[in-house]
């Protein structure tokens, strides 16, 4: 097994202790404190200013730079589309934060945080998350649990990632000297998350879910034996049936309400329902981008023109008060053209293939974060879908700098793994 602590950059113990309680508070407060996700972000920003004065040999592979290549052009563009659609400085706000994530991805490489930390983190959060919104729901009888400080359906889908992240590290846990512990620890994290993600109501994170399990499958599928994997299939299917059943959670209802609302929707007679708004939506931004598919409107020219065309009758005016159509990708392709739409895939398809190539890692430490990394990018294609993520701070905080921690770890392990091999080679 190959350690990911400690660096061969720099084995001083502060350097290390800083980074793990940037990226512990990444996730344990990222739901439940206002702006939480971005407390940790910021002191690994912070922090790569060290950087500066120790210049430490980073030692900058190809992946790396595809991995910097994906998000300084995603950045890019959003920051081109802001400055020609005359945003002003805070066009330039959510897309220049991609860029503020790599010198903390390089500050990760330089310094690993300690796993534990981080796993310990993620299912902090997710407790918390969904400890939350059991409180919401179940006693203060809220319609959908949304924490306070998130839109609901960010909170929603960030509590199914720290759920999701969760179960990833359960292929660390099993190495660890209190295994038990841990996988319980963790264990109890992916059920609070889920949790969080139920009591929401926010429908487009149960969507990806089956495909979630594919990935776990992929990188751990092959370590189980069949009689473990049965079990594991029957506890999904029980407690999908549970969830599904049991009044309390709400799902019942939203799912029967998302198919009411579709036939409503064919038939002509909605008004104003969350599914039929987004049928509207997509509409009114399939039009837009057929008239500008190259350079799209820039944001604020794409409102203007939805306005108009639902002052024209094209869609229902109700839902020209949106600034995005609630879906990643129709925004993307509307406001950026085709360049911003493939920057978008780029964001998300080259680190997922990057990680998944270290599925097959022997070391179980390595490949958690593997799995955890490709994780991030399959669930906000999922989130994507129903909800224009990027649009929120939430969304961007998170994505970005859990990729730079994800990517930074796995990279550092990487140059270990060559160090260490050249050195045995002599």
């Amino acid at each position: 097994m190959t350690p990911l602590l400690p660096s061969t950059v720099d084995n001083s113990v502060f350097p290390h202790t800083y980074t793990s309680l940037a990226v512990f508070l990444l996730g344990a407060i990222a739901l439940v404190v206002p702006s939480g996700y971005s407390v940790g972000a910021v002191l690994l920003l912070l922090g790569s200013a060290w950087l500066l004065v120790v210049r430490p040999a980073l030692g900058v592979t190809r992946q790396d730079w595809l991995v910097i290549a994906a998000l300084m052009a995603y950045s890019a563009v959003g920051m081109l589309e802001a400055w020609l659609d005359g945003q002003g400085s805070s066009g330039f706000d959510k897309p220049i934060r991609f860029l503020f994530a790599l010198p903390a991805m390089l500050l990760v490489m330089a310094y690993p945080p300690r796993l534990a930390w981080m796993w310990g983190g993620m299912a902090l959060g997710a407790i918390g998350a969904g400890s939350w919104a059991s409180w919401q729901k179940l006693v203060e009888d809220a319609e959908r649990a949304g924490g306070i400080y998130t839109h609901v359906i960010q909170f929603g889908n960030l509590s199914m990632l720290l759920a999701v992240f969760c179960l990833a590290g359960l292929g660390w846990a099993w190495q660890q000297r209190q295994r038990s512990g841990w996988v319980a620890l963790l264990l109890v994290g992916a059920v609070g998350g889920i949790l969080g993600s139920i009591f929401s109501g926010s429908r487009g994170g149960w969507i990806g879910f089956p495909l979630v399990l594919w990935v776990l499958y992929r990188g751990y599928g092959h370590l189980l034996p069949n009689r473990v994997k049965v079990a594991i299939m029957i506890v999904v299917v029980l407690g999908a049936t549970a969830v599904y059943s049991i009044p309390q959670t709400g799902v019942q209802a939203r799912v029967h309400q998302a198919f009411e609302q579709v036939a409503d929707y064919r038939a002509g007679s909605q008004k104003g329902s969350s599914v039929g708004d987004r049928f509207e939506m997509w509409k009114g931004a399939v039009m837009l981008i057929k008239e500008r598919p190259l350079t799209g409107w820039g944001s604020d020219g794409y409102h203007a023109a939805l306005i108009e065309l639902g002052e024209a009758g094209e869609i229902r005016r109700g839902v020209t008060m949106y600034g995005h159509p609630h879906n990643e990708y129709l925004d993307a392709f509307a406001k950026r053209g085709v360049i911003g739409l493939a920057v978008l895939l780029m964001l998300y398809l080259v680190p997922m293939r990057l990680f998944m190539k270290q599925f097959r890692h022997p070391s179980l430490e390595v490949r958690s974060v593997a799995i955890a990394g490709a994780l991030l990018s399959v669930t906000y294609i999922d989130f994507g879908l129903t909800q224009t993520f990027m649009e929120h701070n939430s969304g961007v905080m998170m994505f970005a700098f859990w990729l730079a921690v994800l990517w930074g770890l796995l990279s550092s392990s990487t140059q270990r793994e060559m160090a260490s091999s050249s050195a045995s080679s002599r």
